[in-house]
């Protein structure tokens, strides 16, 4: 089925999210995450199925949006004191937890007759797990308030910014991995890393000393109107401007630029209220992001390729999961604690989609890689509910995110109270 070009947008938002919706409902009842569903979504409408295709160029693009505001979210809800309170056991547990699972997928890749460069991306996109699959799985077993839980959010947090990090880093050391030369190609690597750090560096200071006074002075104006509409447009307005700014200022990455903009407004009065407002467009633009990781899959890898999808399932799903819990053990953690920080690190999710994407950009991945990747994001997501159930069976009803530290935690109905 072939839509006209001037309805190209409307029919890729209508397929996706008309698709998403029955397909995260049959996940759901199935007591499995609806990113499931909106995975499946998108290999529905993807070009390796048959019947409707959507526009590959525009899910691509509505995607980015999803990343920005789900780096932002990110942001928004990075607690520092809660990644203190666990430092000693996140933050060494977290790095060495990623090297591990990094070379196993790098030598898994290897054996497969891939350069070292390439398999070392591959390997790190299944290092880090996805913090929206675990925070939904705490919620749901009343375990986000728990000491385990802390743990196993903290060692996300840790996940994420070191990700970050690497998504700053990565298209500076990609010709030296054997991908394509970028800008910084014409020096040699230890300028063009000291280039980059100095370019995040100079953004990152702009944002503490000109954000911290700009971005709270720019929400004020809007809640002193009273309009949460209004509120909830300057919100997007920040994440989504400063996320363009910082790529066109100063050449960072959208993801980079919207974290720092959540955290900038999580640590102004109105961080609360900005969590509630960007949460709905928040959730579906992210609903977009998985549907576009979707279309990305093709399923014939399962019959061509499928001992290297039991190979890829085994190194997130076990690899992953013994490292954490030999690393925690060691570090004298109860054997429960253990045990499900471990089951919570067997998956794989938007920080891995986000790191395949780049990687297939800067030619260090190729297509069977990126089909590897959603393969086993898919199985890994699909089995994960099981291996938390065996591992913290249900203590009592679901408990909800812990509020978000700082200075305010007024809802925003009471902030904004009426509408435009």
């Amino acid at each position: 089925m072939i839509v006209d070009d001037h309805a190209a947008l409307i029919g890729t938002l209508a397929a996706s999210l008309g698709l998403a919706f029955p397909c995260a409902l049959v996940a759901m009842r199935l007591k499995l995450p609806p990113i499931l569903g909106y995975l499946v979504a998108g290999i529905v409408v993807g070009p390796f199925t048959p019947g409707y295709v959507a526009d590959g160029g525009l899910a691509s693009q509505l995607a980015e949006v999803g990343v920005i505001l789900l780096m932002f979210g990110v942001g928004l809800h990075f607690s520092i004191a809660d990644l203190l309170a666990v430092r000693r056991v996140a933050v060494p547990g977290a790095i060495v937890q990623i090297a591990l699972a990094t070379l196993g997928g790098a030598a898994l890749a290897h054996a497969w007759g891939w350069p070292w460069g390439h398999g070392l991306v591959f390997g790190l996109a299944l290092s880090v797990a996805s913090t929206v699959v675990l925070l939904r799985a705490l919620e749901d077993r009343g375990l986000v308030q728990s000491d385990e839980g802390r743990l196993a959010v903290g060692w996300l947090i840790v996940e994420d910014l070191l990700t970050v990090i690497a998504l700053v880093l990565l298209p500076v050391v990609a010709p030296s991995l054997g991908g394509t030369v970028t800008n910084a190609g014409d020096t040699d690597l230890a300028t063009a890393v000291l280039l980059t750090l100095a370019k995040v560096a100079g953004f990152v200071v702009t944002m503490r000393v000109v954000g911290r006074r700009a971005i709270p002075w720019l929400l004020s104006r809007a809640v002193r109107t009273g309009s949460r509409e209004l509120f909830t447009v300057g919100v997007l307005a920040v994440s989504l401007g400063i996320a363009v700014g910082a790529a066109l200022l100063f050449d960072v990455s959208f993801a980079l630029g919207a974290f720092f903009a959540g955290v900038i407004v999580a640590d102004s009065e109105y961080g609360h209220d900005a969590a509630e407002h960007a949460l709905p467009l928040q959730d579906a633009f992210a609903v977009l992001f998985f549907v576009s990781v979707g279309m990305l899959f093709d399923p014939r890898v399962l019959l061509e390729r499928p001992l290297e999808v039991a190979s890829t399932v085994a190194v997130i799903v076990c690899g992953k999961s013994a490292a954490a819990w030999a690393l925690l053990r060691a570090f004298g953690r109860p054997a429960r604690e253990a045990r499900l920080v471990a089951a919570s690190l067997a998956q794989v999710g938007e920080f891995s989609f986000i790191l395949v994407a780049l990687g297939r950009d800067l030619g260090l991945l190729g297509d069977e890689a990126q089909s590897l990747v959603v393969a086993g994001a898919i199985i890994s997501i699909a089995l994960n509910p099981l291996l938390l159930a065996f591992v913290a069976p249900r203590t009592g009803t679901p408990s909800q995110p812990a509020a978000r530290s700082g200075p305010s935690t007024t809802s925003a109905t009471h902030v904004v109270g009426r509408t435009t």
